[in-house]
């Protein structure tokens, strides 16, 4: 029996334009594939798209030091490249079986459904999938992927017999001089005509008009029907969006102070005190946003320690008393001077109260748990000291962020805030448990990838203005930024100009020790090239250290410079 597709009749030599022809056939059916794929993953659920799952599944296990480079390369837009790649790869991979398929045509069409069975497995095994249908959308994909790839090369040369391997276009059987074709030179379709000569190139450009017709016909209706599932979306995302829509916030039993006047100084360049939602950095291993139903929403509390196991709703956790504060949140990942921390206006459930009420007690009162592991529905484990979130801190279960609910970006419908700690130790998003442990049976996520189990945030300050090779005119020059130390507050910035003396700058009024501080320092500046170096020193009296370190494993440090070139004044 001929399962590989080869003709039992006479073949001709493949042309060069068989050959490209063979892989555009590889990849419309892999673009097709993609396609189907994520239309029904739009229905299914769109973390179960081959190219999330396999992405995902590439996150998991990409070196800490890799993943640290893609941040510091391509910042938020990380997850884009990645995406990106795994497109590549697969385009290259697409080329490679449409070429297998014009010399072994059912093995062409296999091998596209190997690659939709590793995103099965890969959606199927996400700590996120409670479901085997995870693996409908690459099954799916896969298979149509596969036929067309068949169907398409066979529209290739049709009426040749099948294709062979060797010359190129003028010097076989295809020139149509009546030679007869040499049988069993190669593998082919087996669907063309049996023995006898070649009909010559006109049947062939025939047969490729029919092989552009199907091919471009498949991808604008896969097109159509990619761009219907986006516009449609997911019932359950439009769910989720709809829930948020109706979300009404409480009023906060214990509202933020107000922000004194003198903590925002109007200094064009600089951050400001408050960052808006649109603004706020994200650094998270998600490839696609979870959008989780707030109606649908359940908090599982449990663990060493916790008398009795508690699930709460969205709507016992708002019939709370609430708590409203202004805190800054810094990500690990944030290199000195770079974007990655923010101040926002949190409102939630204190941590500590619903602990406290389910009996659990920190290390220091004899609890037996001193790590807290937080859950996401994405698999992502947090795990966060004990002994920190119950010492008095405002650590919160977060559900509103600057008036409004959380965005689904940032962890709606509730999250973890806890002040003075880097988020990959604290700010668990789209939270769904919560676990009460020791650092000694389990590891969190970042662990075993080289990270601290613990992560106090380090003492950090940045230039905002002027902004590195700046070319401020000579005079006074405003040099502003921000500066923070969570939960010790910030007593001092110095700028220095240069190798000359450190001087004292203007420190805006402090809001809480939880929010970062801006400062100012005018500068009178002269012409030439200059470097500007900032240090804060912290509410303990602790300076932070010149020497830079790399953000593994708990955090940079060091003091942050920028050169500017100071022009003669107009």
């Amino acid at each position: 029996m001929n399962v590989t597709g080869a003709p039992s009749g006479p073949v001709r030599e493949a042309t060069r334009t068989d050959r490209l022809l063979a892989a555009l056939g590889g990849l419309v059916a892999a673009y097709v594939s993609l396609a189907v794929a994520d239309l029904v993953a739009s229905r299914v659920r769109p973390e179960a798209s081959p190219v999330v799952a396999v992405g995902s599944a590439v996150v998991d296990r990409t070196p800490a030091a890799l993943k640290d480079w893609a941040i510091r390369a391509f910042g938020e837009n990380d997850k884009a490249v990645l995406q990106l790649g795994i497109l590549l790869f697969l385009a290259l991979f697409a080329v490679g079986t449409g070429l297998l398929a014009l010399r072994h045509r059912v093995l062409g069409a296999a091998a596209v459904g190997a690659f939709g069975l590793l995103g099965a497995l890969a959606a199927v095994t996400r700590p996120d999938s409670d479901s085997a249908a995870d693996a409908g959308p690459s099954l799916v994909g896969a298979a149509v992927g596969g036929i067309l790839l068949y169907v398409l090369v066979g529209r290739l040369l049709a009426s040749g017999g099948g294709v062979g391997t060797g010359t190129e276009a003028g010097t076989g059987p295809e020139t149509g001089t009546g030679s007869e074709a040499r049988p069993g030179a190669g593998a082919g379709f087996g669907d063309g005509p049996g023995p006898g000569p070649h009909p010559g190139p006109g049947p062939a450009r025939a047969d490729r008009r029919r092989f552009l017709v199907v091919a471009a016909s498949s991808g604008l209706a896969a097109t159509g029907a990619a761009a219907l599932g986006r516009a449609v979306g997911s019932p359950a995302e439009e769910n989720a969006t709809a829930s948020r829509a109706a979300l009404r916030l409480p009023r906060p039993a214990s509202p933020a102070p107000p922000v004194p006047a003198g903590a925002r100084p109007a200094v064009p360049g600089i951050s400001p005190f408050t960052t808006p939602n649109r603004d706020f950095y994200r650094v998270d291993t998600a490839l696609v946003v979870p959008k989780v139903n707030a109606d649908r929403w359940r908090l599982r509390l449990h663990g060493a320690g916790v008398r009795e196991e508690l699930t709460l709703t969205l709507r016992d956790l708002m019939a709370r008393r609430t708590v409203e504060r202004d805190i800054t949140l810094a990500c690990v990942s944030n290199e000195v001077g770079g974007p990655y921390v923010g101040n926002a206006r949190w409102l939630g459930a204190p941590l500590a109260d619903l602990l406290r009420e389910a009996g659990v007690r920190p290390p220091s009162e004899g609890g037996p748990a001193d790590q807290l592991v937080a859950r996401s529905v994405d698999g992502m484990t947090i795990g966060t000291p004990v002994e920190e979130v119950m010492d008095g801190r405002d650590a919160l279960l977060a559900f509103g962020m600057n008036g409004e609910p959380l965005p689904f970006e940032h962890g709606f419908p509730v999250r973890m805030v806890v002040p003075g700690l880097y988020g990959y130790v604290s700010a668990c998003k789209w939270i769904e448990s919560i676990e009460l442990t020791t650092f000694d049976a389990y590891d969190a996520y970042w662990v075993p990838r080289g990270w601290s189990a613990e992560a106090p945030v380090k003492t950090q300050s940045r230039i905002d203005t002027p902004r590195p090779f700046g070319r401020p005119s000579a005079g006074t020059v405003m040099v502003a930024g921000v500066a923070w130390a969570q939960h010790r507050g910030v007593r001092r910035v110095e700028v220095r100009v240069d190798d000359g003396p450190w001087r004292d700058a203007r420190l805006a009024a402090e809001a809480t020790r939880d929010t970062w501080r801006q400062w100012t320092y005018p500068w009178e500046a002269t012409p030439g090239r200059h470097t500007l170096t900032v240090r804060a020193t912290d509410g303990t009296g602790a300076t932070q250290p010149e020497r830079r370190t790399d953000i593994m494993p708990d955090g940079a440090q060091g003091w942050h410079s920028v050169v500017v070139t100071v022009e003669e004044g107009g």
